[in-house]
């Protein structure tokens, strides 16, 4: 087939060995062209897809952090099911951006910069960064009064972009609240976001939380917020993100203008 292949196209596809079998090498031709073929079989993935939105049920396949999954989708996605009832959402929860035509990945929510190659992204929301702990946590204790008062208490630390070194830590929140020489009795450090909001709920300390993973906590009253006038703005946002030749699929259009119309915040 391959020696049948290359016959038509009249150029070699892969590297021979002597024996004149072909090896899985692809010649620099065959990796040139390589990308348009790519997008030749995504466009007619794209095109059998559209043929079968009419069927009864389709599969959407977004991919999101774990954190973002458990604190801000799957509270929210009974609407969504309210509003698109013939869509089955299949989650993706990998930690890192995966291969979207590898896995067959239609669309994604995650926290970046905005600038992923191959991929449209669509801000939803921007991000702060502020203390919180429990009502319990205050009730066992005296609410502090001054920033620097944190130091007595055990502080969550979210380890989750520590390879980004302008991404908001304690050392840096305790700078712009006028505390110097930062030294605490206790820490927990985890590299979960939700982990930390969670580990601030049941009591454990005190967490510098990202916004939108304590938004529903602190409507909810699971969460105090600790000096409300004191907060960083993360360097980062949220974004939806997909494939530009997926842009016009129906599901993935209704999944989309579903996101932004929660904007990530009710």
């Amino acid at each position: 087939m391959v020696r049948s292949l290359e016959e038509w196209l009249g150029a070699p596809l892969f590297l021979r060995s002597k024996n004149g079998r072909a090896r899985l090498v692809t010649t620099e031709a065959a990796e040139d062209a390589l990308p348009d073929i790519r997008a030749g079989f995504d466009r007619l993935a794209l095109g059998l897809e559209q043929l079968k939105t009419g069927s009864p049920k389709r599969v959407l396949t977004v991919t999101l952090s774990p954190s973002l999954a458990t604190k801000w989708l799957m509270p929210r996605i009974g609407r969504f099911h309210s509003a698109w009832p013939d869509i089955d959402l299949h989650l993706d929860t990998d930690p890192k951006l995966s291969d979207f035509p590898a896995r067959r990945i239609d669309i994604g929510v995650r926290y970046g910069p905005g600038n992923w190659p191959g991929l449209v992204a669509h801000k939803l929301a921007d991000e702060e960064v502020f203390p919180v702990c429990s009502p319990m946590f205050l009730f066992r204790r005296q609410r502090p009064k001054r920033p620097k008062d944190l130091l007595r208490e055990t502080l969550i630390h979210d380890l989750s972009m520590e390879g980004h070194a302008s991404f908001p830590t304690w050392a840096a929140w305790f700078q712009k609240a006028g505390v110097s020489g930062v030294a605490t009795a206790c820490s927990l450090r985890t590299n979960s976001a939700a982990a930390v909001v969670q580990s601030a709920i049941d009591g454990h300390g005190v967490a510098l939380a990202r916004s939108l993973m304590a938004r529903d906590d602190l409507a909810s009253g699971r969460l105090v917020r600790l000096f409300p006038d004191i907060s960083l703005a993360s360097p980062f946002a949220y974004f939806i993100v997909y494939l530009a030749e997926h842009a016009s699929l129906p599901k993935l259009v209704a999944f989309r203008d579903w996101a932004l119309s929660e904007g990530m915040v009710s």
